[in-house]
């Protein structure tokens, strides 16, 4: 589970300051006001992990295209420095076997593994939480990263990750430095283990087709725009798996159908084969009420194609995994979107699952205050942001919500002036009347 996030000068963020992330983490806020790019941090990091390059900014294939360096530093500066942080907690504690540095007003509270330090004594430090810190600036038309004398230190029972001549070998190409150190290989395993479960879904779909051709492969994830869906959907089927409601163990297919049939998109829903069963080609069937025909999934409107990678995505990434999802459900009625925050709560609860979500939704937000009126999640397990963009610059603001789910400090047009139109078609209405009736 990643705990926080921090970004220094980048994209529109000068500053974002710590951004506790919870369970269910929820940032709203203007167009262009910084909600995505909160999260465009973790999928740069994402796509670098394993690549070619020290940081991989992206290109078409990508799951984030960030062009340079200087698209991505704040104000185009390319003089100053990319700081990114973030924190998680890792599944079972680790030993670190580090050197500490020899320092009795500082013993406890340093570990360094770099092995050009004196008066060192081997040590193990065991750990449930790291925090991540790499400051990376451009010089010389390449990027470089601060020379930091400790990579790791211990602050408040977390490991601190300070990225020096190491932070190619924790997150990127991995390169010799001279020696072996066991220490830095397990940080850099924890750190590639992390993000091989966080799985983004992206706010644009791949078209629905009328028929789909399964290669029988085994997906890892839908992808960023749920082009495996299908192929995630018979992989389940071939190997059994299921998903957790209720304290049960259900067949995803099912739990797909009854969600669709909640949300009132469909009635039922069929993954079924067509022509020779050895051609391995299916279509998805649905069927909009009791007593309407069937229907492929490329004749439904954009709401069904658009939440049926959702549903996929939910109940077919492994448990313990972190869901980054980008505006799920903007082609959804307003019903349908306030169910979204049902389906993650589930999701969260059942399947131990950690979803970070970038929305424009009302309908959504008002769900969950309502569920954490309700006692059905506690209102520490939800995060919730408010972002805007004064002058060029991103600034958050995290909402404080109380048990019966009020919201303390709501932002001036949160979701538009609805109070203000709503005043100004009444004074209209006001007037014509006594347009109409003058003697009145």
């Amino acid at each position: 589970m990643i705990t926080h996030i921090r970004m220094k000068n980048f994209k529109s963020w000068k500053d974002s300051g710590k951004v506790e992330l919870a369970l269910l983490t929820g940032f709203f806020g203007t167009n262009s006001s910084g909600k995505s790019s909160l999260l465009q941090m973790l999928l740069l990091l994402k796509q670098t992990v394993g690549s070619d390059e020290f940081l991989f900014f992206g290109d078409e294939d990508s799951l984030v295209n960030l062009g340079s360096f200087r698209e991505v530093i704040h104000g185009h500066k390319v003089n100053a420095t990319l700081e990114l942080e973030f924190g998680w907690k890792i599944g079972t504690p680790l030993t670190i076997e580090a050197n500490l540095m020899e320092d009795p007003g500082n013993q406890a509270k340093t570990v360094s593994i770099a092995d050009r330090l004196r008066n060192q004594t081997k040590a193990s430090v065991t750990t449930e939480s790291f925090t991540f810190n790499a400051s990376i600036l451009w010089g010389n038309g390449k990027l470089v990263v601060e020379n930091k004398p400790y990579l790791v230190k211990v602050e408040n029972e977390k490991l601190i990750v300070d990225t020096g001549s190491y932070a190619a070998k924790i997150y990127g190409t991995p390169f010799s430095i001279g020696y072996e150190d066991a220490a830095i290989d397990q940080l850099s395993s924890e750190f590639k283990k992390l993000f091989k479960y966080v799985y983004p879904l992206g706010p644009t779909r791949v078209h629905p087709q009328r028929y789909y051709h399964w290669e029988k492969t085994h997906p890892k994830e839908i992808d960023l725009w749920g082009n495996k869906a299908v192929d995630a959907l018979l992989s389940a089927r071939v190997q059994q798996l299921t998903t957790a409601y209720n304290g049960k163990s259900v067949p995803i297919e099912e739990r797909i159908s009854k969600w669709l049939q909640k949300m009132e998109l469909a009635h039922s829903f069929r993954l079924i084969p067509i022509g020779d069963l050895d051609d391995n080609n299916y279509e998805i069937r649905i069927q909009k009420t009791l007593n309407s025909a069937e229907v492929t999934l490329a004749d439904m409107g954009h709401g069904v194609s658009d939440v049926f990678p959702l549903l996929v995505h939910c109940c077919y990434v492994p448990e313990g995994s972190t869901l980054i999802l980008e505006q799920p459900g903007v082609h959804l009625h307003p019903m349908a979107q306030a169910d979204l925050a049902d389906l993650f709560l589930e999701v969260i609860m059942e399947r131990n699952l950690q979803i970070l979500v970038e929305s424009h939704s009302e309908h959504l937000l008002t769900r969950l205050q309502r569920r954490i009126a309700e006692k059905q999640i506690d209102k520490s397990d939800v995060a919730l942001y408010f972002c805007r963009n004064i002058d060029g610059e991103s600034t958050k603001e995290q909402l404080e919500v109380t048990e019966s789910g009020d919201i303390k400090n709501w932002p001036e047009n949160f979701f538009g002036d609805v109070m203000g139109d709503m005043f100004a078609m009444t004074d209209v209405q006001v007037e014509q009347t006594t347009e109409q009736n003058p003697e009145d």
